[in-house]
């Protein structure tokens, strides 16, 4: 059995339906592929699906900027019904706290001001009427429990924080992905569930399409792998890392819920809060929780594991990060049997994502973005089919690397920084954080 089509995306969560939707807006006859049932079913479904414009990078920060407003105005963006509604953004803002960890954020002060991003400087007292109880000792730098001074101050206390207006989350990363498959959809794009890729012939170093574990080959003169956790096994499947200076690997990660302590409303009032200081981020969560993930600091070791094969129960790492977000609340309440997620993240030596075409013809990667690219699905959806269309049409992507513009501020990415061939980029925050 044999079908054809002008571009597959080896994937269908967030990033891989976006690349779809902008494919087909482009006119190609696309196939979104995706072994699980539906579309953002892998990782995207247990993402935290903050929107934030803090990145170490310049065109990191304009990624996102261009993207918070095409969450905010989701609809115009989606220009399709979905059935099932629209998820919903919740614009809370965002605060990062100054820490010598992040040097009172002067890159990232330096990034924004130059693209006209908007914030404000709080100060504690600012900081402590946003989060009533917030208590603004130093605990740096994060331990694990087993740390006899863990919990311990060091005696500092912060000096305040960056608050963007321009941020947030999502409620539904799941919806989110399913609304932009039905505006694939409607755009001409298919999607089709339940089917592995096990092989991705080549010929004369060009891909021809994919074959499934059904059997069935998909003939295509493109393909994009946006496999998540699966992105390496992928890249090797199709020869794709031979040339790669940039690599990615699939890391388990864990993320607790909490309850708000008593007479803290932060469902409805709360904010996104990254805390270098004690090495997690917050967010506001249904039921007036608290939703605490890991910034990823030296003494939580990374979990590389098999994306087919890892452990989804709770350890005593959410716990940590748990007692980590009590330092700053120190009415919150945790349970020694805490609930929460388990999933990976698909990251890159430092944590800044591929955005690519490979060594082999006609095949693409938009990889290593799990853990801080949700927000930026909908502008890696039109750059990789931009990037697409400039190598398809004889560009040269590694010796000049496309300018891509974006649709809402006046900035155009320089692709280089997203390439496979690039030396580690010494000033990313080595973390979730990008």
């Amino acid at each position: 059995m044999s079908e054809s089509y002008d571009a597959v995306v080896i994937g269908a969560g967030v990033i891989g339906a976006a690349v779809g939707l902008e494919l087909a807006r482009g006119g190609r006859k696309v196939l979104n592929v995706d072994a699980l049932p539906a579309a953002g079913y892998g990782s995207t479904s247990n993402s935290c699906a903050i929107i934030r414009v803090y990145y170490s990078t310049l065109d990191g920060c304009a990624m996102a900027y261009d993207g918070y407003h095409d969450w905010k105005g989701w609809a115009d963006y989606l220009a399709a019904d979905d059935e099932r509604g629209h998820a919903a953004f919740h614009d809370t803002g965002t605060l990062v706290f100054k820490t010598p960890h992040n040097k009172d954020l002067s890159l990232v002060l330096r990034h924004v001001d130059a693209l006209g991003i908007p914030y404000e400087h709080w100060d504690p007292l600012r900081i402590q009427a946003a989060i009533p109880g917030y208590n603004l000792e130093s605990f740096a730098p994060a331990r694990v429990m087993s740390d006899p001074q863990f919990g311990e101050s060091n005696g500092a206390h912060l000096k305040g924080g960056v608050f963007f207006p321009t941020g947030g989350y999502i409620s539904d990363p799941q919806l989110a992905t399913h609304n932009i498959q039905r505006a694939a959809e409607a755009a001409g794009a298919t999607f089709l569930f339940k089917k592995k890729v096990v092989e991705i012939p080549v010929e004369n170093g060009r891909v021809t399409g994919v074959v499934l574990d059904d059997g069935t080959t998909i003939a295509a003169p493109v393909v994009v792998n946006v496999a998540g956790p699966h992105s390496s096994i992928i890249n090797r499947m199709a020869g794709a890392d031979a040339d790669m200076r940039i690599t990615t690997k699939p890391l388990r990660q864990e993320v607790v819920h909490v309850d708000a302590p008593e007479g803290l409303d932060f469902e409805k009032t709360g904010i996104v809060v990254s805390d270098s200081d004690i090495a997690v981020y917050v967010r506001p969560e249904t039921g007036n929780h608290i939703l605490i993930g890991s910034e990823d600091p030296e003494c939580d070791a990374y979990q590389v594991v098999d994306p087919d094969d890892f452990n989804r129960d709770l350890t005593e790492q959410a716990v940590t990060q748990a007692y980590r977000q009590a330092q700053r609340l120190p009415t919150l309440k945790v349970s020694q049997s805490p609930k929460g997620v388990v999933d990976l993240y698909d990251v890159t030596e430092d944590w800044i994502p591929i955005y690519d075409r490979s060594c082999v013809g006609g095949f693409y990667m938009a990889c290593g973005s799990s853990g801080n690219q949700f927000k930026n699905a909908p502008v890696a959806g039109r750059m990789m089919a931009a990037m697409i269309d400039y190598v398809e049409g004889g560009g040269d992507q590694d010796a000049k690397p496309m300018k891509f513009k974006l649709k809402h501020l006046d900035h155009a990415i320089d692709t280089a920084t997203f390439s496979r061939l690039r030396e580690i980029n010494q000033n990313s925050t080595f973390s979730v954080l990008g």
